[in-house]
C-alpha cells in the first residue's frame, strides 16, 4: 500500500500558517505551504482536527463532525487543500476523534443515549488530565463519563446507533477525497459494560502518565477486550483502501488486537525512550517485530525530539527514526530541529502543552512569517533558525531531514537490530547499515562500503567508527 515506508507530516493547524492576520493558523495558510511539505519528500499530510469546537482542548472537543471550524476556514477551503495536495502527490489524513465529543455537541442533548451515564459516579475511574472521570451534568443532575477534560463526554460504542452515526461522519470525509484518518485515543474507545472499579496498580506504568493515574491498573476503563468491535465498525465505514492510523497509548507488545483492524499504530515506547539508547533500542526491536509500527519523531502532545533526546543527540535521533522500516511521522518543525519553548504570554492549554505547539518559523520577518497579526502563542523566544535561513545552509537540520527522507526508500522494508551497547544503536538492512551513537565516546560498527548520509559533518569518515552523538547510513555493495 502507499503508506508502506511512507513519511506523514503532521500539521497542527493553529500553529502552521495564518492567512488572515488573526494570529491563528488556518486552512488557506496550510494550503499555501503544501509545497514545503512536498519538497521534503513527504507522502502525506495529517491535519489536526478541523471541526467546529469550543476549544477547551483545541479541536479535540468536537461539536460537529461534518463541518470546519470558522477559525480555520470553510469546507470549500478544505476541498481546495485536498485538490492541491493531490496535485503535489500528497495524500491527506484527517484527525478523527471517536472517543468523545464536546458537551456542546448537539448529540449531548438530542441523543444522550450515545454517551455513558450514571446516577452518581459509578466507579473509581480517573480522567487522563486529573480527577474523577465522572462529571455532573447541570441540566439533568446525572453524571457522564469523561476520559479527558470535563467538557469532553465519552461516547458509548456499545450502542449500534452511535456506531452508525460515526460511520456516517467518516464517510462524509471519504466522499470529499480524504485518504485516511488518524484516530485519537483508541485505548479509551470501549469501556467495561458493568463499569467496574479499576484495581490498584501492582507496579509502575508501562508508559509515562499522571502520577495520580498511575495508582490504578486500568483494567476496565481502557483497552477493552472487545475494542475490535468498534474498530471494525470504523473500518467497515471507510473501506480497506483508506489508511487508519491509531493513537493507542499502550506498549508495542500490547497493540496486536488493534492491528488486526488498523494499518498503523504509533510506537510510544520509542517516542518516550528519548536519548536513552538502551530503551530506544528495545523499543525499535519490538517495533520491527510488529507489522504496522509507526515511528513518531514528535507530536502535539509530548516534548519535541531535541528536548527528549538532548540537543546533542537530536540529529542522530532524527536520522535513525527516519531510517527505520515502516511509516514515519514528522511533526511540523521537526525538520527545523524545533525543541520545546516557553511561551511568553498567558497559558493557552490547560494541560501544559503550549511549549510543544509553538508556531512554525518560516522566515526572519516579525513573528517568523507565521502571521501578520498577534500569534495565539508567542514565537519570540524560539531560537531555532527559520525555514528560509536553513534553506541557505547545506548543513542544516532541514537539509539533513530532506536527505534522510530521500535515502529512506533506498533502504528497503526490512532491517534487524544487531547491536545496542554503550550508547550505540546499529541496524542492518539487506544492503545497508544504519549506525548512531548517543554516547560521549566513539563506538565501533560493522562497516559499510560507502556513506549515503551522515548525521553531522565528518560522521562516516571512518565507517568502522560511530562518532559520539553522531551517526551515518552506509550502503554495502553486493
Amino acid at each position: 500500500m502507499w503508506w508502506d515506508n511512507a513519511v506523514i507530516y503532521q500539521v497542527y493547524l493553529r500553529s502552521f500558517q495564518d492567512s488572515d492576520g488573526d494570529g491563528v493558523g488556518d486552512l488557506p495558510g496550510a494550503l499555501s505551504r503544501l509545497e514545503h511539505i512536498a519538497g521534503l519528500g513527504a507522502d502525506a499530510v495529517w491535519l489536526s482536527p478541523v471541526y467546529p469546537s469550543p476549544n477547551h482542548d483545541f479541536g479535540y472537543d468536537v461539536s460537529d463532525f461534518t463541518d470546519v471550524d470558522p477559525s480555520f476556514g470553510t469546507l470549500a477551503d478544505l476541498d481546495a487543500l485536498i485538490v492541491r495536495a493531490h496535485e503535489l502527490g500528497l495524500r491527506v489524513l484527517l484527525d478523527f476523534v471517536p472517543c468523545h465529543t464536546s458537551t456542546e455537541h448537539r448529540w449531548f442533548r438530542e441523543h444522550p443515549e450515545y454517551y455513558v451515564w450514571a446516577d452518581e459516579p459509578a466507579n473509581n475511574w480517573r480522567a487522563a488530565f486529573g480527577g474523577s472521570a465522572w462529571g455532573e451534568d447541570s441540566v439533568t443532575g446525572r453524571y457522564y463519563l469523561h476520559s479527558f477534560f470535563p467538557e469532553q463526554a465519552d461516547l458509548d460504542w456499545h450502542n449500534p446507533e452511535l456506531r452508525a452515526a460515526m460511520g456516517d461522519a467518516l464517510r462524509f470525509w471519504v466522499q470529499r477525497g480524504i485518504d485516511g484518518f488518524r484516530l485519537d485515543a483508541l485505548d479509551r474507545l470501549m469501556k467495561d459494560r458493568e463499569l467496574r472499579d479499576d484495581p490498584p496498580a501492582s507496579g509502575p506504568p508501562a508508559l509515562p502518565t499522571d502520577p495520580a493515574d498511575a495508582v490504578l491498573e486500568h483494567r476496565y476503563s481502557r483497552n477493552s477486550p472487545d475494542v475490535s468491535r468498534a474498530l471494525q465498525a470504523i473500518r467497515d465505514a471507510v473501506g480497506d483502501d483508506i489508511l487508519l492510523v491509531g493513537e493507542v497509548y499502550l506498549p508495542t507488545g500490547e497493540l496486536g488486537p488493534y492491528l488486526e483492524v488498523l494499518d498503523i499504530v504509533f510506537s510510544f515506547d520509542a517516542l518516550h525512550a528519548g536519548g536513552d539508547a538502551a530503551e530506544l533500542a528495545a523499543a525499535i526491536d519490538s517495533g520491527l517485530r510488529t507489522s504496522g509500527t509507526g515511528w513518531v519523531l514528535s507530536n502535539h502532545d509530548f516534548s519535541r525530539l531535541p528536548t527528549r533526546s538532548g540537543a546533542d543527540n537530536a540529529r542522530a535521533a532524527s536520522l535513525l527514526l527516519l531510517s527505520l522500516p515502516g511509516t514515519a511521522f514528522l511533526f511540523q518543525g521537526d525538520e527545523l530541529g524545533m525543541a520545546d519553548a516557553t511561551p511568553s504570554g498567558p497559558p493557552q492549554d490547560r494541560h501544559g502543552r503550549d511549549g510543544f505547539r509553538m508556531p512554525m518559523r518560516w522566515d526572519e520577518s516579525p513573528h517568523a512569517g507565521f502571521t501578520t497579526g498577534t500569534p495565539w502563542l508567542d514565537t519570540a523566544n524560539e531560537p531555532v533558525p527559520s525555514v528560509a535561513e536553513q534553506e541557505r545552509d547545506p548543513q542544516s537540520t532541514l537539509a539533513l531531514v530532506r536527505a534522510a527522507i530521500g535515502v529512506r526508500q533506498r533502504l528497503g522494508s526490512e532491517a534487524d537490530l544487531i547491536e545496542a551497547r554503550d550508547g550505540a544503536i546499529i541496524l542492518e538492512g539487506e544492503d545497508s547499515v544504519v549506525a548512531v551513537n548517543f554516547g560521549d565516546g566513539a563506538a565501533s560498527a560493522p562497516p559499510g562500503d560507502h556513506v549515503e548520509l551522515a548525521a553531522n559533518p565528518g560522521d562516516g569518515d571512518d565507517l568502522t567508527v560511530v562518532p559520539a552523538h553522531g551517526g551515518w547510513v552506509a550502503r554495502r555493495d553486493r
